[in-house]
């Protein structure tokens, strides 16, 4: 099977989001079960020297964007044992950031439309699927079907579309139609790409490919509903027969705390005692007491709503009151900020805020915690749980998308699951499992059993690569 993978972002060239995580490891993952799967995305400004110099020039020529025709270059590089391209064009990508711009749609339009011109140059690869994420790719499927039908290169080929984050749409104003996508005002309608008064991408993708999937089971179902379905819930349950759940997975290979050179002492489940020189060495980094005994809890997030901060601002005074340490660690919304820049300066023995983001120090954080607050109010899958899981550090979560299909509640009796969960979007629901957790570790043995848990859970690839490996087949074959 031959599949293109488009994404706006990738790692390890450029990342702002999990979708960067996914375009890297999941192609691993495939091309390991003997899928010709290649990955394409733009050639940023921000892609390091280290890669681009590495880079072959595979292809020159122009996209249409509406009435212009715009210059774009193919460049080549295999990272990983995968195929990446990179789409380049100065002036829609010679920019500080990817996205956030005024002209977000015509950038986007030009990826879209490059990208099904881009296979005419990929050396005899012509995809049986192609797949997009996000809506930064949503206008593909619709532009195929388009313009491209009508040449026996495209004539077989599939869509897949995955839904990210339905939060981000990707919404212009409908004269986006005509002047950048060439469109005519057929397609402003509510069965195609109208969304109220404008047009959106997310929608094309979503009506226009073959298949949708979403990166957990349980958000599958949750966007069937008003509170997380974006306006789109009605569209999302009038296409259910084509709709799955696949959870992501991480990549064991690049989150490893037995081969993890991050971290001040490297250890597995045999011996979970370097993980006590980790915590010991944390505290003492973040200029916290040294003290193996009172419970470090870990937060790596965007400091956002949507991360359930809101929970956490509600009874911060309690949670801080209680025999444990907070770091917190990420950048966001200057109120969230504040706020752990405030209690940090206000209780500096108990709450560490470290506003900005660094790999090595969040690796040590999920290593030396003994405990990892998300409390998200949605959460599509989430990867800061999947990494605790795999230092064995225990999350405490809320039940919602893959935090519910990742983490399992922790049983007495049994002595099963591996974390700690709540079901409602409440403060004191949160605080109530905090304090479980807290009651828990007291009982150092039976703590360790769920840390053990944790590094046992099932969250590579592997079984989610399968999943989408079948789906591919059953694209190819219908």
């Amino acid at each position: 099977m031959k599949i293109l993978f488009v994404a706006s972002e990738a790692a390890p060239f450029i990342k702002t989001g999990g979708l960067a995580d996914v375009a890297h490891s999941l192609p691993k993952a495939l091309k390991k079960s003997k899928v010709d799967i290649r990955v394409i995305i733009p050639k940023y400004k921000k892609i390091s020297s280290e890669y681009t110099e590495k880079m072959d020039k595979v292809g020159e020529f122009t996209v249409p964007v509406g009435w212009r025709n715009q210059y774009c270059g193919l460049y080549h590089l295999k990272y990983d044992g995968v195929d990446f391209y990179f789409m380049d064009n100065e002036y829609y990508f010679k920019r500080n950031e990817p996205y956030g711009h005024f002209d977000d749609g015509e950038i986007f339009s030009f990826f879209s439309r490059g990208v099904l011109e881009s296979i005419k140059h990929m050396d005899g690869f012509i995809p049986d699927v192609i797949h997009c994420n996000d809506w930064h790719s949503g206008m593909v499927p619709v532009l195929l079907d388009a313009f491209y039908r009508y040449d026996v290169r495209y004539q077989k080929i599939r869509t897949l579309f995955t839904i990210h984050n339905l939060k981000y749409q990707g919404i212009f104003s409908k004269t986006i139609l005509g002047e950048l996508l060439g469109l005519d005002n057929s397609y402003f309608t509510e069965e195609k790409l109208k969304f109220y008064d404008g047009v959106s991408f997310i929608k094309g993708g979503l009506i226009y490919s073959d298949i949708v999937t979403t990166v957990s089971k349980t958000y599958a179902e949750e966007i069937k509903t008003p509170y997380f379905g974006e306006n789109l819930d009605g569209l999302l349950n009038g296409i259910d027969y084509k709709l799955y759940g696949i959870v992501n997975g991480i990549d064991y290979s690049e989150y490893n705390p037995r081969k993890d050179k991050n971290l001040f002492k490297e250890y597995g489940i045999t011996t979970m005692k370097n993980k006590v020189i980790n915590k010991e060495a944390l505290q003492k980094e973040m200029g916290l007491p040294v003290d193996k005994d009172i419970p470090v809890m870990g937060m790596i997030t965007r400091l956002v709503g949507q991360k359930g901060l809101d929970l956490v601002k509600g009874v911060i005074e309690d949670i801080i009151s209680l025999d444990l340490q907070l770091i917190v660690v990420g950048t966001g919304d200057e109120m969230y900020e504040d706020l752990f820049n405030y209690y940090g300066n206000k209780y500096p023995n108990k709450v560490k805020a470290y506003i900005g983001f660094n790999e090595s120090v969040a690796r040590r954080v999920y290593a030396g915690s003994d405990m990892f607050l998300m409390p998200s109010q949605f959460e599509p899958c989430g990867i800061g749980q999947l990494i605790a899981l795999r230092y064995g550090t225990v999350p405490i979560v809320r039940e919602t998308g893959g935090l519910r299909d990742t983490v399992q509640a922790y049983d007495h009796k049994k002595k099963t699951g591996n974390g700690f969960s709540f079901t409602n979007y409440n403060a004191h629901d949160m605080l109530h499992v905090i304090k479980l957790a807290m009651e828990t570790f007291k009982n150092k043995k039976e703590w360790l059993g769920i840390e053990k848990n944790a590094m046992r859970s099932e969250i590579s690839w592997k079984e989610s690569a399968k999943k989408y490996r079948d789906i591919y087949k059953k694209l190819k074959e219908d």
